[in-house]
């Protein structure tokens, strides 16, 4: 009788791993528990890892992580400061990701160490985020002198408030001297990047209509720069004209606090022109904000500002954190909405 040729043969046992001390490795690695000073030291060093880990603590919403993150923050206080702070904004389409690649690529090239916190919208139905500006960065992700952070926006203030102030000061002292805060689009999250940056950047398009509209003048007053993005090809001339309508645009705003008089550029992130005018622009505002001492003045203002913000929050908390108040609230706040009772009455007797 033949021997089938389905005839199953006894498989190799006992395999061992190509990398015996692997598992253990894993296995320590997620057991182990990472103290303040490990964490401080971390970040010191320039960790990325750990960096990575502290924002994640100070994204979280959990009690003990909140502690954990003031810790780290207060020991790394002396170490904070020493970076230039810029935010970018933009309408949607603008190409803010793939000009932050080549922007980001030229701070590299003059020595400097970028990160960029990216804020990624976050759904109000689903409260999810994407979190894909690392896929589009694909080649400044890469560099071992760059750190690309994106963060859900969340729901405060366009999800840029106390999480991404406090993940600016984690990034400092990890030795980065350039933060780019990309925002999620022209909206109220501008208002809270304004508030935590030096030199705020707004990206924006020619050839999409009235170039004067569609935007608020109070994005364009807050703006210490203009830049024309994608002024290239076809597009190059039409860029060139909005240049002009911008600049004559800004000559009727209110001069600025800070002495400085807001530039227009155009630039093309494909082409990577204009970029270096960028670059040169923003160095030209810090050398006189640092002369006529008011970069030292807005930062104190802006942690003066978000200390009264931290402040109302916490208390608002503290206020409804006693039973009964929340519900009481929304029994009063109906009573108004009724016509009942009007609102500072029934404020005084919620507070009593």
């Amino acid at each position: 009788m033949k021997e089938s040729a389905l005839s199953v043969k006894a498989g190799v046992s006992g395999v061992s791993s190509l990398n015996p001390d692997l598992l253990g490795q894993i296995s320590r690695k997620k057991k182990s528990k990472l103290s303040m000073k490990d964490y401080v030291e971390g970040i010191l060093n320039g960790d990325r890892l750990i960096l990575s880990k502290a924002i994640t603590l100070v994204e979280s919403n959990r009690r003990d992580h909140h502690d954990l993150s003031q810790e780290i923050l207060e020991q790394l206080l002396p170490h904070i400061g020493r970076s230039v702070r810029i935010g970018i904004t933009g309408v949607p389409g603008v190409g803010k990701s793939t000009f932050i690649e080549a922007f980001g690529e030229h701070i590299i090239g003059q020595g400097h160490k970028l990160a960029v916190l990216a804020i990624d919208p976050t759904s109000q139905r689903s409260h999810g985020s994407i979190l894909g500006d690392k896929t589009r960065m694909e080649t400044l992700s890469v560099n071992p002198k760059a750190y690309i952070r994106p963060s859900p926006a969340g729901g405060s203030l366009g999800g840029v408030a106390r999480k991404t102030r406090e993940s600016i000061f984690l990034c400092e002292a990890a030795g980065f001297d350039t933060i780019i805060i990309e925002t999620v689009g022209v909206g109220q999250s501008e208002t809270a990047v304004h508030s935590m940056v030096d030199f705020f950047l707004l990206l924006m398009l020619a050839g999409a209509g009235d170039e004067l509209q569609g935007i608020k003048r109070g994005i364009m007053e807050m703006a210490d720069m203009i830049a024309i993005n994608k002024a290239d090809g076809d597009n190059y001339h039409k860029a060139t004209g909005a240049k002009s309508e911008y600049e004559a645009a800004l000559h009727l705003f209110p001069p600025t606090p800070s002495g400085w008089t807001p530039k227009v550029a155009t630039c093309s992130s494909t082409e990577n022109t204009g970029i270096d005018e960028v670059w040169n622009r923003i160095h030209e505002y810090i050398n006189l904000t640092k002369e006529n001492g008011f970069l030292l003045r807005n930062r104190k203002e802006q942690t003066r500002f978000w200390f009264r913000e931290f402040l109302a929050e916490a208390i608002q908390e503290d206020f409804y954190s006693k039973p009964g108040r929340r519900e009481k609230a929304k029994l009063l706040e109906e009573r108004v909405v009724q016509g009942e009772i009007t609102s500072l009455p029934a404020i005084r007797e919620l507070l009593e």
